[in-house]
């Protein structure tokens, strides 16, 4: 990394990322491409390791305090390396880095946590654990060139190849810091990845997570990661229009044993408002899970066991357990201010779990109204059509700034945004997802031009 300094000097910047284009050129760098298969193959072995004991879960202090020693399995201990920040990363550029990931990029991992692990936890953690003190500085290193639209990702580029080369020697081990550098690199490459490479880059952490049986009731902080992780991968679902579900299975996101219809008590048991905004992300995985074996059967004959008496009972389970999602919210999840305004009414959230849970909510109806069978009959009411929850979806996003729910809102937002037939509705959704991309810094106009052809528009309307 010698050549740092002089690189950083050469670095050319343009006009912020508004709304410019999702793809800055880094997701096809050749280094990147590189390293970026070199991570593959540390999450693959590390997931394919014949290790039969669990991850060990740093849920108290005392397994906090043990886990940030590095826990070997085998005799041989890797030399570890300290020097933080590296010596051709200025210092000035290491603190506005690391002040950036508290600032920014840990509200967007620790949205539904309200024990902000990836603010509080593992900065701390990273302090002894180079690969996660590279991981971190490379995810803002990455959203500052993408936020200010820097032609050259030098910074983000050559600190992702470190945090990849400090893992290499670390297979053996089995540590949950290790995990947290993985899934902060995994949001990495989804900040500029194409939406048809999302896929690709999550299979890795679904790897991971299946082999190291971390689920969504693990505890401390393999249950943030888990969490971080399964909103990335139903992004990923959903952006597959209706053609797959998770990498990670919906079954594997219970303790081992459990089955789907034992959900609803361990959510509710937990007590959490978290976790009823982590119940709305299972239920909506399980929305696409269905949509995608129904749409299997149907279209390419696979023999799933999706019939029409095993959808029907499937789609009635769920549309009630979605109904009793929302009537059971937390008041904490509740809405603190609805205005009916046109085009979308404003619905505003203090806190910032309950943005992206009633989204995804929202969301799960809409996936499953457009399959629902003929034969169900329901009492009449808004729930039971696609534009009182589309309108609700638009309506959260532009009244709640947050940055994380932001960046989790765009399939949202597509899948909303079809349904409109209005130039005025098509203008503010074009807007908000123009607004969010300048705020963020994640690539979201490709979602535009999808959405512009939904709609039979033979220019870019709006820009």
């Amino acid at each position: 990394m010698d050549g740092w300094m002089r690189r950083r000097e050469g670095g050319q910047v343009r006009s912020p990322a508004a709304g410019s284009s999702t793809q800055d050129g880094f997701s096809q760098d050749p280094g990147y491409l590189a390293w970026q298969e070199k991570l593959r193959c540390i999450l693959f072995s590390l997931a394919n390791s014949a290790v039969p004991t669990r991850v060990s879960s740093p849920d108290t202090d005392e397994r906090r305090e043990s886990s940030e020693q590095l826990q070997p399995l085998s005799s041989h201990r890797p030399e570890r390396r300290r020097e933080q920040p590296p010596p051709s990363l200025p210092t000035k550029a290491h603190i506005q880095y690391l002040k950036n990931y508290v600032a920014e990029i840990a509200p967007w991992l620790d949205m539904f946590d309200s024990q902000c692990t990836f603010r509080q936890q593992l900065p701390a953690l990273a302090r002894t654990f180079p690969p996660l003190s590279y991981a971190m500085l490379a995810i803002s290193a990455r959203q500052i060139e993408r936020k200010n639209g820097i032609c050259n990702w030098f910074d983000s580029l050559e600190l992702y190849q470190e945090a990849i080369r400090r893992l290499s020697p670390l297979l053996q081990l089995r540590d949950p810091k290790i995990v947290a550098a993985c899934v902060i690199l995994c949001c990495l490459e989804m900040m500029s990845a194409r939406a048809q490479d999302w896929r690709r880059h999550l299979e890795g952490c679904a790897a991971l997570f299946y082999g190291y049986e971390i689920h969504g009731f693990s505890s401390g902080l393999l249950q943030a990661l888990f969490w971080c992780y399964a909103r990335m991968d139903l992004c990923g679902a959903l952006i597959s229009d209706g053609t797959q579900t998770t990498l990670l299975r919906p079954s594997r996101w219970l303790p081992p044993g459990c089955q789907a219809e034992d959900a609803y008590r361990l959510f509710k048991n937990v007590r959490s408002p978290d976790m009823h905004a982590n119940y709305a992300v299972y239920l909506c995985v399980k929305a696409t899970e269905l949509v995608s074996d129904r749409t299997k059967f149907i279209e390419l004959g696979e023999d799933n066991g999706c019939t029409t008496d095993t959808f029907y009972a499937r789609w009635i389970s769920l549309w009630t357990d979605l109904q009793c999602w929302f009537s059971e919210r937390p008041s904490e999840l509740l809405p603190v201010q609805t205005v009916n305004r046109k085009p979308f009414p404003h619905i505003l959230f203090v806190h910032w779990a309950a943005i992206s849970s009633n989204q995804l909510y929202h969301t799960a109806c809409i996936l499953l109204l457009k399959m629902m069978p003929r034969s169900v009959r329901f009492p009449r009411s808004p729930t039971l059509f696609p534009l009182w929850h589309a309108r609700r979806i638009c309506g959260i996003s532009v009244a709640n700034p947050h940055q994380g729910c932001l960046n989790n809102s765009i399939q949202p937002l597509w899948i909303a945004g079809q349904l409109f037939s209005h130039a005025s509705e098509h203008e503010e959704i074009i807007r908000l997802i123009k607004s969010i991309e300048v705020q963020t810094g994640w690539g979201t106009c490709w979602r535009i031009r999808d959405l512009e052809i939904a709609w039979g528009c033979s220019g870019a309307r709006g820009r």
